[in-house]
């Protein structure tokens, strides 16, 4: 297969980006609708976390699945099956009519939550190594501008769409359109994405329109998952997504409850800050790229810098005086630049040192370990704030210890990421040989 045009990975880009944008917006507007699906099927607050949990431990079992099938098969075909999921579980959990189907159904739509490492590694083949971080960043930065679209789409259009489906009340109503429209990304990417030989974009191969196929093999896997860079990022993946999580489930309420802001202070403090994160994912992926091209440490010297001044500005901001909001702002800004720093350049790194036809497999394992942690995070910081009367203890414990953590492993990762990335490159120059 010949290599595409310059327009035409930009174009999968564009679909890919509109893919997880809406997707993540799926996902993540179920946290704004609680009030209205609650009181549906009158439910708890128990019942309402196994709701959540459900689709999160689905999620987590089939990532290494999903990473298998993409490594076996057309990466392309196999996420347009993933937005079919999508579509078909959101629609059917929007007319169930118990909390039983409701909590069969939500879980469900965990399925094709663990479909991102195909979308990462046939991107992969399509960007030279060089500019990987930066397209990461790019298609990253959805989840937040998803999570703050989910929150307009709950709040101010869920409730006007009461009664436009029949009987249905307005939260259904926004799943069923969410819903479809994940069919209709399913036809897109099925028709407008094509598979690329798994490979094509490594400077090995450059100027060879035929570079041969490469196959997945169990003893491929075993040698990327033996490599000590890959150990410290698994790590440090566990231990980070713990600041996420507590930030993710505890800030809004940490906010209201503690530096006494009312709805409106929430979301003219929030938004912003959600936008600059969203920004961070493109900035933190750039500057991987730059320093990469530099050193081959260069990605990781940028994730631990992330996370150490990530640390900095959250310690500032918690301890800024509740009456200095402007302060407090600032420095949750700086906050939000800094954290998504590790993200491009962690999917980045895993790719630099595995061989292409088990890229899928090895960063759906590094993901498994990464939902483990989250899982644990809401947890343990509900419990440190019971036993000490403190939100914001529990936030700050938290969160400072993983990311002071993180960034030790990543010093460790440092030690071994030259002659893992020199290794992947000297059989993938022999292979450039042989074809």
């Amino acid at each position: 297969m010949k290599k595409p045009g310059k327009a035409y990975p930009v174009f999968v880009v564009v679909i890919f980006s509109l893919f997880m944008l809406l997707h993540q917006t799926d996902k993540l507007m179920i946290g704004s609708l609680q009030t209205d699906i609650s009181a549906t099927f009158k439910i708890n607050d128990l019942q309402w976390g196994l709701i959540n949990s459900g689709a999160l431990i689905v999620g987590t079992i089939l990532y290494p699945i999903w990473g298998y099938l993409y490594d076996r098969y057309s990466r392309a075909k196999l996420l347009s099956l993933a937005s079919l999921i999508w579509g078909a579980t959101t629609w059917v959990s929007s007319i169930v009519k118990t909390f039983g189907g409701f909590l069969a159904t939500r879980s469900s739509t965990g399925i094709d939550d663990s479909a991102y490492p195909g979308l990462y590694s046939l991107i992969a083949d399509y960007f030279t190594p060089r500019v990987r971080g930066r397209i990461y960043g790019i298609l990253q930065l959805t989840q937040p501008i998803g999570y703050l679209l989910g929150m307009v789409l709950a709040l101010m259009v869920a409730p006007t769409l009461t009664g436009v489906f029949g009987n249905l009340e307005g939260w259904r109503a926004i799943f069923i359109i969410t819903g479809s429209l994940g069919l209709v990304m399913a036809v897109v990417i099925f028709f407008g994405v094509k598979e690329m030989p798994r490979g094509q974009s490594e400077p090995e191969f450059d100027g060879m329109d035929e570079i041969g196929k490469f196959r997945f093999k169990w003893s491929s896997l075993k040698d990327v998952l033996k490599k000590k860079t890959m150990w410290f990022v698994f790590l440090q993946g566990f231990a980070g997504v713990f600041p996420w999580n507590v930030i993710t489930f505890f800030f809004f309420g940490y906010l209201m409850t503690v530096r006494k802001y009312d709805d409106g202070a929430v979301l003219l403090t929030m938004g912003p800050v959600i936008i600059i994160l969203a920004l961070g994912y493109f900035v933190g992926g750039a500057l991987g790229d730059w320093l990469f091209k530099r050193t081959l440490k260069g990605r990781i010297l940028i994730s631990s810098a992330g996370v150490l001044l990530g640390a900095i500005f959250l310690f500032l901001a918690i301890k800024t005086p509740v009456a200095d909001r402007n302060t407090f702002f600032i420095f949750m800004s700086l906050t939000a630049l800094f954290m998504p720093f590790s993200s491009p350049n962690v999917i980045s790194t895993v790719f630099d040192i595995s061989l292409p036809e088990v890229r899928s497999s090895a960063q759906a394992v590094e993901y498994f370990v990464e939902n483990s942690g989250a899982a644990l995070a809401p947890t343990l910081a509900g419990a440190i704030s019971v036993a000490t009367g403190s939100l914001e203890l529990a936030i700050l414990v938290v969160c400072i210890t993983a990311w002071i953590l993180c960034f030790f492993l990543y010093l460790g990762a440092l030690l071994f990421v030259d002659r893992d990335i020199k290794s992947l490159h000297a059989v993938l120059a022999e292979r450039a040989k042989q074809v």
